[in-house]
């Protein structure tokens, strides 16, 4: 799903949530029961959705954060404004290692937005969510 939105504050990011939440909806979790919907908002406010893509051979399973990312860059798509992750668990769900390292060296340093479906959320930026990266600056 692509969509135009304005970049800004919190109001904006929670704006983005919505659509991670709509698009976890779609997630195909047959084994895990455990659905994440990912947004990632574009330069220009274009946002493009992902969802979490299961196999029963757990390592080729797709993270929604990574399959919202690589629509995009798919597309041609790479520069980006901030990510929002939308989970149902105990606690706030955060992007997994495998996602903080493709979130990091393609988004960069951009806002990041987890949300429940009750109605939690917090705010970080990646480099709090990842404050030492391994990326081209090390090759």
């Amino acid at each position: 799903m692509i969509r135009r939105r304005r970049a800004g504050g919190d109001k904006e990011l929670h704006e983005l949530a919505l659509f991670a939440r709509e698009a976890r909806e779609s997630a195909y979790a047959p084994f895990s029961r455990f659905k994440v919907g990912a947004a990632v908002r574009l330069a220009g406010g274009k946002v493009i959705t992902g969802c979490n893509v299961e196999s029963a051979s757990y390592g080729l399973t797709m993270c929604a954060e990574r399959v919202a990312v690589f629509k995009a860059v798919s597309e041609g798509l790479t520069r980006f404004e901030a990510v929002a992750v939308v989970a149902d668990s105990p606690r706030l769900t955060a992007p997994c290692g495998a996602c903080r390292q493709v979130l990091w060296e393609l988004c960069g340093d951009v806002p990041l937005r987890i949300e429940d479906l009750r109605g939690r959320a917090r705010t970080v930026k990646m480099s709090e969510l990842l404050p030492l990266p391994f990326d081209a600056r090390n090759l």
